[in-house]
């Protein structure tokens, strides 16, 4: 077992190889941890070079509201009037801080996710 930092993409390419091949390996044993740093640096090597932005804010609370089989009238009652429920979905309004506290709290949505511009 040679493990070592995951610097260029041929490193990440023979660390992507290496992981197919002890994927299945059991926990405790020598390949089961090598899988486990293995994949612990890959995972920093994916975060540092291709980075996943946060979702767009309004589209997390559709995406959300569908997970849960809401419809505008339940984000209405989450957020106060069906008529600025519209207006957020629409983007014709944009998320006051009480409304981020309210969906973050009933939706369960990050707040750093709410919070950004759109």
């Amino acid at each position: 077992m040679e493990i070592k930092p995951i610097k260029t993409e041929t490193d990440y390419q023979q660390a992507l190889d290496r992981l197919d091949i002890i994927f299945d390996a059991k926990p405790g044993t020598a390949a089961g941890d090598e899988l486990e740093v293995l994949g612990i640096l890959i995972d920093q090597y994916e975060n540092d070079h291709f980075p996943i932005g946060l979702p767009d804010p309004i589209e997390a609370i559709k995406f959300r509201m569908e997970q849960l089989g809401y419809n505008q009238n339940d984000l209405a009652h989450i957020i106060g009037l069906k008529s600025r429920a519209s207006e957020i979905l629409n983007r014709k309004r944009k998320l006051s801080l009480e409304m981020i506290r309210q969906l973050h709290k009933s939706l369960n949505i990050p707040t750093d996710v709410l919070i950004q511009t759109y």
